[in-house]
């Protein structure tokens, strides 16, 4: 198990269960051969070295929902277990933070504080907005759950359509009308770069982007030039790359959170 874990948390289990920490350098590790139940850190070349090892391995079991860093370095015959539903609460919850947080316009009013300034502004109100959640899982459903009291019309994307849930084809028409656009969807071929320097050209003037998914969703290079140009409003939790280095321009971009 990574050694973020709280390990005497774990002192109900079996006395037979033995629980290690996952190696930081899997290549001179001790003998891993008797592992059966593993669970990653996200670091994909350390789990990538590693997993041959586990000759005797039967179990990965990862604490994110998304996979897709892992998928194609599980031995044949070890059942791969996500962590569906285990962060719903948490993401969701960050997600409407997020939208809020930008809506009021705080990060400006906590530079007017850290300037010691008084500067009058209108923060803007999210009562009849449409929030578009490109990615209607667990999380998707949490965050339209958490949305809906604030009065905003909601817009569901899916991959695939069903009653209520628009799908992924029809983005090009809707993303144009929607206040906030909100990334959940998975990391895969079809939607890495999804919100590309089209994507952002669809976007309404003074629209929100939430990214809650993966960095890889969106062309950094082209929500750079967009924010840069002010045509849109940014807040991330995930990045391209990630982490992100000390340097980067995304760290300093205008109306960025």
């Amino acid at each position: 198990m990574p050694d973020y874990y709280a390990f005497e948390l774990f002192g109900l289990l079996p006395s037979a269960i033995e629980l290690e920490v996952f190696p930081e350098a899997p290549s001179s590790a001790a003998d891993l051969t008797e592992v059966e139940f593993v669970v990653p850190p996200h670091r994909p070349r350390e789990v990538a070295r590693a997993l041959p090892r586990m000759g005797r391995l039967r179990v990965i079991q990862t604490d994110s929902a998304g996979v897709e860093w892992l998928v194609d370095h599980v031995p044949r015959g070890v059942t791969l277990c996500n962590a569906r539903g285990v962060h719903d609460v948490a993401t969701s919850e960050w997600v409407v933070a997020a939208i809020l947080a930008l809506t009021k316009r705080l990060p400006r009013a906590i530079e007017h504080q850290r300037a010691g300034r008084w500067e009058p502004f209108e923060p803007d109100e999210l009562a009849g907005k449409t929030v578009l959640i490109v990615g209607y899982g667990s999380i998707g459903k949490a965050v339209a759950a958490r949305l809906e009291p604030f009065g905003v019309r909601l817009v569901p994307v899916a991959r695939r359509a069903r009653t209520g849930v628009y799908r992924a084809s029809e983005l090009p028409r809707l993303v144009p009308d929607a206040d906030v656009v909100v990334l959940l969807a998975p990391l895969t071929e079809e939607t890495r770069g999804l919100v590309n320097e089209r994507f952002l050209r669809l976007m309404r003037p003074g629209s929100l982007l939430v990214n809650a998914a993966r960095g890889a969703l969106v062309d950094t290079a082209a929500l750079l030039k967009a924010l840069s140009e002010g045509r849109i409003r940014a807040a991330l939790d995930v990045t391209d790359p990630e982490p992100l280095p000390d340097d980067h321009p995304l760290w300093s971009a205008p109306a960025s959170c």
